[in-house]
């Protein structure tokens, strides 16, 4: 299968579209609009061609104490035509590029997921499971082996 993410910016207005229906999302306080969704630190956005799936790629400093680089997004709205564990995979090859040898890691909320298998997408990519926040979301990981040379 060729490569199905496209690169684009914070603000794209069909990303922002999809990230507005992500369980994530969240309404500012006092009632603004808003025009941009990843937040501080390096980011990376990608989008299918037809903006029916997105990912969004962060590094930052985590206040949760996890490190490396977050899927802050992750959104899928053609599963029949796009594995989400075959965007995962793509979309690690584009993290592990821009910061080689990080961890990827990401949270998801069992609660807001309409799968009964919650994060089985990102297993099914090589991601296991590897903990549980205080509020009760699932923590996965992607730890980048190492070549026996490197």
């Amino acid at each position: 299968m060729g490569p199905l993410w496209y690169v684009t910016k914070d603000g794209d207005l069909s990303c922002l579209e999809l990230y507005e229906r992500h369980y994530s999302c969240y309404d500012y306080r006092d009632g603004r609009k808003r025009s941009q969704f990843v937040g501080p630190g390096e980011h990376i956005v990608l989008r299918t061609g037809d903006a029916d799936a997105m990912f969004v790629w962060r590094k930052f400093i985590d206040d949760s104490g996890q490190s490396g680089v977050n899927c802050a997004v992750f959104r899928n709205e053609a599963p029949r035509r796009y594995k989400s564990s075959e965007l995962v995979r793509q979309a690690d090859a584009v993290a592990d590029f821009c910061w080689p040898r990080e961890r990827h890691y990401t949270y998801v909320n069992p609660k807001a997921v309409r799968s009964t298998n919650p994060g089985f997408c990102f297993v099914a990519a090589g991601w296991r499971r590897c903990g549980t926040t205080k509020s009760g979301l699932f923590i996965f990981e992607r730890i980048v082996q190492l070549q026996p040379n490197e």
